[in-house]
């Protein structure tokens, strides 16, 4: 195989790494925060304290969602497409219709 290749071929497998690596940290994170508002419940704090952790675990999962989708369309959907797989986009329009909900 060409040089020019294997080094692409490497480049693209250390980006993909690095991004599923942020992808994990992001669940980590989320993962935190539920546990601090098991916490919260097991005190019995304030109820809108808690209402206030709750939103923001629902908007990082949206920001985790937009990423991941973003990440899906770029690599597995353009794949697919090129490769002669239109049936994808029938799939991914089901996707976005249930993340939409």
């Amino acid at each position: 195989m060409d040089k020019k290749i294997l080094l692409a071929v490497n480049v693209i497998r250390i980006v993909v790494k690095k991004k599923r690596k942020k992808l994990m940290n992001r669940l980590k994170r989320i993962e935190g925060q539920i546990r601090g508002i098991e916490g919260m419940v097991e005190k019995d704090a304030y109820c809108p304290d808690i209402l206030v952790q709750v939103s923001a675990v629902n908007a990082a999962l949206n920001s985790f969602n937009k990423e991941l989708l973003a990440k899906h369309i770029k690599t597995c959907v353009v794949d697919d497409i090129k490769e002669g797989h239109d049936e994808t986009i029938d799939e991914l329009v089901k996707v976005l219709q249930k993340v939409m909900k």
